[in-house]
């Protein structure tokens, strides 16, 4: 007599779902639990930096759908090309404006309290002007405030960074921080946006930059350093970070480009708009991916040569998407270029809050965010403004990830030998 094997049940799709939905929530919940019973200061940042990518992640899912997928390709260019030339000169306007409370150690939390407050108020009055001419002034007022935010940022990790702890790994650990407030936030903002349209995730992002502005009356008033020896410009240049600096202005004009070149691409192909979703998760996870093994990384390796190797990888993925176009291999270098130029900016980050002297944090972080962001917008400018093939458009970023990887190794030797003494 046979004895029946019992199979295991099989539950209907929809449990799975939730099964898997209330694990992703279990894994980012437990993470938030733990920030928010620790008494370490960088943890009650991470709750607020948490907060602040969650309200931008959500900002920037309405815009992606009232600018970019809702317009035809030519309007949508001429839009979005307006948009990134706008979006240099409020920062460059208010970056100066922000060098002297930066410089001291205090002010750098009513910064953080008052830049997502702001962007709360603007996402209030924008929501439901959607469709007008002030979405653009509007989303602008938004992307200046998140800039203050992140320069803000490098000082206040600077300030709450254990002391057994490197600026790497404090750097890194805020990373992997953003990509789980953004990954949080998206899930509930596409609800949003098919119950109540672009304007639904707008609202949601701003109880978020509400919360992000609440939790920042937490923190502790950031230490006061004393000053070092290390020497710094008039206007905030570091001659120590000259080097570092042309590789991580380089990545991020490189990933200006491939954004804007691979979404007009698709958009011209008329591929499906879930192609774009899938590498821009490529990308996120390749900065996830970075986030993780940064701190692993061994401690006699310079920041430097992470900066000169990430973009010689970023170029070699070039390579590979130009040789094997098509979906995958454009998933794979999104997510190589990702985890690039998220490794080159924890390493210039890090070598940055390094050799700041503490009195002139604020001259140093904001001449180095002004030049990311020129730099992000000039590479994100040529797809936008000009037609450009996507398999021309990916040799031209190899050539160029390879010319400056060329130029950071031969700088030493074209920089002319001082006498000794």
């Amino acid at each position: 007599m046979r004895v029946q094997q019992q199979r295991p049940p099989r539950y209907p799709w929809w449990q799975l779902v939730l099964l898997g939905l209330a694990g992703l929530a279990e894994a980012i919940v437990w993470p938030l639990r733990r920030m928010w019973r620790s008494k370490g200061p960088l943890d009650g940042y991470g709750l607020v930096h948490f907060t602040s990518a969650g309200g931008d992640a959500l900002i920037a899912l309405a815009l992606a759908d009232t600018v970019f997928f809702s317009l035809p390709v030519d309007e949508a260019k001429l839009k979005v090309a307006a948009y990134l030339l706008l979006t240099m000169l409020p920062l460059a306007v208010a970056g100066p404006l922000l060098v002297v409370p930066l410089d001291r150690a205090g002010p750098r939390r009513v910064i953080s309290l008052l830049a997502a407050a702001a962007r709360a108020g603007v996402a209030v009055y924008m929501a439901p002007r959607i469709g007008t001419n002030v979405l653009f002034p509007a989303a602008l007022s938004i992307l200046v405030a998140s800039k203050v935010h992140a320069i803000t940022k490098n000082g206040l990790t600077a300030a709450y960074a254990a002391p057994n702890e490197g600026l790497m790994r404090a750097n890194a650990r805020l990373g992997r921080v953003a990509v789980g407030g953004a990954l949080a936030a998206t899930p509930l903002g596409l609800l949003f946006l098919r119950w109540f349209g672009a304007s639904g995730p707008i609202y949601l992002g701003a109880v978020v930059y509400l919360i992000s502005a609440a939790l920042t009356l937490r923190l502790p008033h950031p230490k006061v350093e004393r000053d070092r020896p290390d020497k710094v410009g008039r206007r905030g240049k570091v001659p120590a970070l000259t080097g570092a600096a042309v590789g991580a202005v380089g990545l991020r004009a490189g990933s200006g480009f491939l954004l804007f070149l691979l979404a007009f691409a698709l958009r011209r192909g008329g591929e499906p708009s879930w192609w774009f979703g899938v590498l821009a998760a490529a990308g996120v996870t390749g900065a996830f991916l970075a986030d993780v093994f940064a701190p692993r990384l061994p401690e006699t390796l310079r920041e430097e040569a992470v900066v000169v190797g990430c973009v010689l990888v970023a170029a070699f993925g070039a390579v590979i998407a130009f040789e094997l176009f098509g979906l995958v291999a454009l998933a794979v270098f999104a997510l190589s270029a990702g985890s690039a130029t998220e490794f080159g900016r924890l390493a210039f980050q890090s070598l940055m809050q390094e050799h700041a002297p503490a009195g002139a944090l604020g001259r140093v972080f904001v001449r180095y965010e002004v030049m990311f962001q020129i730099a992000w917008v000039a590479g994100a400018c040529l797809p936008a403004l000009l037609l450009i093939e996507t398999r021309g458009g990916l040799l031209m970023l190899t050539g160029f990830y390879i010319g400056l990887g060329v130029m950071y190794l031969l700088r030493p030797m074209l920089e002319p030998t001082r006498p000794p003494g």
